[in-house]
């Protein structure tokens, strides 16, 4: 058979159609995955079932469980909790964020745990943000063992390959205090923003690393505080390239076994395998209070420090003007104060927390020893009328913390896990 020129070329322009209509094909698919995933009516099953969406990594729990303390009798929660000069409800709150669990501690011991909306204890309930708090554990236990010199060196050194990009000139210190410079939209109801752009690459199987390296700087690095999520994966990246493991590896080894986490966790992982660092955790909700538990007693587990104090003191403490809270502060994008990846309230006491869109939060209260860990699937998340909840979820925690604080503790009386 005898093939012409033209033939030729028009064989080559169908392959270039086939691979057009291909990547067209790929992009709507997951177009549509990710417009599925957060529609509101899939929210609840789309969260607890992240992982049967998406490929994920197994951070495995150890053969022993630690046990859960609970009190002889489940308490009563407090009625209502102030809010720019009203009274408002609580359980009213609760139901309104479509929370699928909630668990309160006292000094290790249970006092209130609740599941709704078909949740279940077993359930790994997508973390969302929260995620970004076991990562700073992460990034402190690295600092610690000698295999990242100091926060305050430069992105470069670890990630040369960032060079003459974004993170060219920001410190580690920078990416864990959400303070980069680096310009990006973090608008979850606009599929075009460049938080939903990103979630799109990890759709279409995509690399994160790629997707960090387009992005530039609009800001002088450590002036200003801007909740940007790449920021994350950047430390993601670091603490992989450090460890010689996989994020999921190094949470299993120097926390999730350690600690005898009750139930495997999973990481969502990139086209590439790179573990979603910055959201992409699904975790139950005790082992989610086991966590705060860690931080409330300062790093410590029974008798080992498997977070350095002095890094849980600062991870939660802001320690800058552009890091504190304040509605009014203007070096912020944010009423909340942050640190190494954890918020303190607009008006913190002491206390901290782990929070993530859609209402997943930890809470952490060590002036009463209270610990609080919320998952929901908030429906109305994205509409504007509720733009107030986080600072009201955090609020209503506080007046829990405050009013079962200064109670005298429980015995044991179960222990989760059996």
């Amino acid at each position: 058979m005898h093939f012409t020129f033209t033939d030729a070329l028009w064989a080559i322009g169908a392959l270039v159609l086939v691979v057009f209509l291909y990547t067209a094909i790929k992009k709507s698919l997951a177009f549509y995955r990710l417009a599925s995933f957060y529609k509101p009516a899939n929210l609840i099953e789309s969260f607890r079932h992240a992982k049967d969406n998406f490929p994920t990594h197994t951070v495995h729990k150890g053969e022993t469980i630690s046990a859960l303390k609970y009190a002889d009798e489940e308490v009563t929660l407090p009625d209502t909790y102030p809010f720019r000069g009203k009274q408002m409800s609580i359980s009213a709150l609760m139901d309104d964020t479509d929370t699928t669990g909630l668990l309160v501690m006292r000094n290790g011991t249970v006092l209130y745990e609740h599941y709704f909306l078909g949740e279940q204890a077993s359930d790994r309930h997508l973390q969302f943000s929260v995620s970004k708090s076991f990562l700073s554990a992460l990034v402190g236990i690295a600092v610690h063992d000698g295999l990242i010199g100091s926060i305050d060196e430069q992105v470069t050194k670890y990630l040369p390959e960032m060079k003459g990009t974004g993170y060219d000139g920001v410190s580690i210190r920078d990416a864990l205090t959400m303070s980069t410079g680096i310009k990006f939209t973090e608008d979850y109801a606009d599929l075009r923003s460049d938080v939903n752009r990103m979630s799109m690459a990890i759709g279409m199987g995509g690399s994160l690393d790629e997707f960090a390296k387009s992005l530039k700087r609009d800001r002088e690095p450590g002036t200003y505080n801007d909740y940007i999520s790449v920021n994350s994966h950047i430390l993601g990246m670091i603490l992989t390239r450090v460890t010689g493991k996989t994020l999921a590896e190094y949470l299993e080894e120097k926390l999730w076994k350690p600690m005898g986490m009750e139930q495997d966790a999973y990481y969502l992982v990139d086209g590439k395998g790179m573990e979603v660092a910055m959201g992409g955790l699904q975790v139950c909700l005790r082992d989610m209070a086991r966590f705060g538990q860690l931080y409330l007693n300062k790093g410590r587990w029974g008798d080992k420090q498997l977070v350095p104090e002095a890094w849980v003191t600062e991870s939660v403490t802001p320690n800058a003007p552009h890091l504190m809270p304040g509605h009014n502060n203007p070096l912020s994008s944010s009423p909340f104060g942050y640190g190494f990846q954890w918020w303190t309230p607009v008006e913190p006491h002491g206390d901290f927390t782990a929070a993530g869109i859609y209402h997943q939060f930890i809470y952490v209260d060590p002036t009463t020893g209270i610990v609080i860990a919320k998952t929901s699937s908030n429906k109305g998340f994205n509409d504007p009328k509720n733009a107030d909840q986080k600072e009201m979820i955090i609020t209503a925690m506080q007046a829990i913390s405050v009013g079962l604080g200064a109670g005298e503790e429980a015995p044991a009386q179960a222990v989760a896990g059996e």
